[in-house]
């Protein structure tokens, strides 16, 4: 069947919406939108100068990931967690992260990975100290990536990225949160390298603990 001239092919249709998946996602990252905020057709055909029908495929894919909410004759809208959500979302990050790390003390090798988990904390304290928006949450995926790559769990590779921990992170910002994540990350790194398997467990589950009293505490002082 012929094109229409100009037209662009599906496969500049898929380049144009990954530009767009990943420009939502920087965004997100760097505070320039917020949970519940709309997300116009038009105005991001502009932004990034594509059509329609690569629009509607980011969102396609973004909803997918649980980050953007498509509801019937609504605009898309960067999604928005109630309370129970938020919970059910760290009960399951609870989950596997005590499985990702329990994986990673169990073939921590220091030779193999000292220098590896002693350059993401550090990553993770520079991040905090310039507190450049973004940094931090770069620096927590990078974090993970190692954790993840330590344990080579092939499962937990696929399924630890698609926990919407992103978008709790963004709806709840505090700089109380943030300390609480840092001084966790160094409890579960010191914890792989002790190589033992029940603590690094009770490092994963006492990460998301934290992280569950301090949305409780955002949530009082906010009412």
């Amino acid at each position: 069947m012929p094109t229409t001239p100009n037209a662009p092919t599906p496969g500049e249709t898929e380049v144009a919406s990954q530009r767009i998946y990943r420009g939502i996602m920087r965004d997100l990252e760097e505070g320039r939108l917020v949970p519940g905020q709309i997300l116009s057709e038009t105005g991001m055909a502009g932004q990034y100068g594509v059509g329609r029908n690569a629009v509607r495929e980011a969102m396609q894919h973004l909803a997918a990931r649980g980050v953007v909410d498509l509801s019937r004759n609504r605009s898309p809208t960067i999604r928005r967690l109630d309370h129970a959500e938020t919970l059910e979302i760290l009960d399951v990050a609870g989950a596997l992260t005590a499985l990702a790390v329990q994986a990673a003390a169990l073939r921590y090798d220091p030779v193999a990975h000292g220098a590896q988990i002693a350059g993401a904390l550090d990553t993770l304290t520079k991040a905090d100290a310039e507190d450049e928006p973004g940094a931090f949450s770069r620096a927590r995926r990078h974090f993970y990536r190692v954790l993840l790559r330590i344990g080579g769990n092939r499962e937990l590779q696929r399924l630890f990225p698609a926990i919407s921990m992103h978008i709790i992170y963004a709806q709840y910002q505090s700089p109380r949160l943030r300390g609480i994540r840092l001084a966790d990350y160094r409890a579960i790194m010191d914890a792989i390298a002790s190589g033992d398997l029940a603590a690094a467990a009770k490092a994963g589950r006492n990460h998301t603990d934290h992280v569950r009293s301090a949305i409780e505490h955002i949530r009082a002082v906010s009412r």
